[in-house]
């Protein structure tokens, strides 16, 4: 059996670290959306890059766990190529710039959104609206083909590496890019949750690292995801029905 390429378990553990020591120092606010952009927030590209540093540490905790089974394939499969720590460094870029494209594209859908709610009084009053609506939105998406199809292809990684796999650098990337499009299509709606809860939320963070986890290599995956979907959308109803019980997170 391939053991588990142990630059990436370090990798996860001090993204990890790195999110639970910046919560225990009283820092992790400092890179949630409320701070970034409303109040006396920092110039926009001062904030755009503190945001996607922080994404960058969501992305090794959060994504990298669950596409283990895969980056083992490619550990065992990439041995023999020549500048092989090249090789798996392309890899891990392709995969990273898919979910960096996504967190960028989400940060600036949050300032919009943020514009949007100062010049709306009606909205400004309601902030719960906006969360239920993230979490009603990924409650149904949990049952949509696009996620059950890319959900296939991240649980049985052997089909697509073997399909994709090609010597090089630029094959690397080109496989660890693709296979991030397939991840952001089974997981972007549950991340944008986690983008709406804020970085510096740990336990939203652990509870929707577990549910990728799990979809993608448990053994029952397939049949967790409708549970989620519902829990997703009973959150919703909440907030939409009786906001005073609704994940403070999300209020604001």
């Amino acid at each position: 059996m391939t053991t588990l390429p142990r630059p990436i378990l370090v990798g996860i553990a001090a993204a990890w670290a790195a999110a639970i020591g910046a919560q225990v120092a009283g820092v992790a606010a400092l890179a949630s959306h409320d701070s970034l952009l409303t109040g006396d927030r920092p110039p926009f590209v001062v904030a755009a890059l503190v945001a996607l540093l922080a994404w960058q540490v969501m992305i090794a905790a959060m994504m990298l766990p669950s596409s283990l089974p895969l980056i083992r394939l490619f550990e065992a499969a990439s041995r023999t190529q020549e500048r092989v720590r090249r090789v798996r460094a392309a890899f891990l870029a392709g995969y990273a710039a898919v979910w960096t494209g996504f967190g960028a594209l989400a940060f600036l859908g949050d300032d919009a959104l943020h514009h949007t709610v100062d010049a709306t009084p009606w909205l400004e009053a309601r902030p719960w609206l906006i969360g239920g609506s993230v979490l009603a939105m990924a409650g149904a998406f949990q049952f949509s083909d696009l996620k059950d199809k890319c959900l296939s292809k991240c649980r049985h990684p052997a089909p697509y590496l073997l399909a994709h796999y090609r010597r090089g650098t630029a094959g690397a990337f080109r496989l660890g890019s693709g296979h991030g499009l397939f991840c952001l299509g089974c997981c972007w709606a549950l991340m944008l949750v986690m983008f709406a809860a804020g970085v510096a939320m740990l336990w939203w963070m652990a509870a929707l690292t577990a549910v990728m986890v799990y979809e993608k290599t448990g053994r029952y995956g397939r049949a967790v995801t409708p549970v989620v979907g519902v829990t997703l959308l009973a959150l919703a109803a909440v907030a939409f029905a009786h906001p005073p019980w609704f994940p403070t997170p999300f209020s604001h």
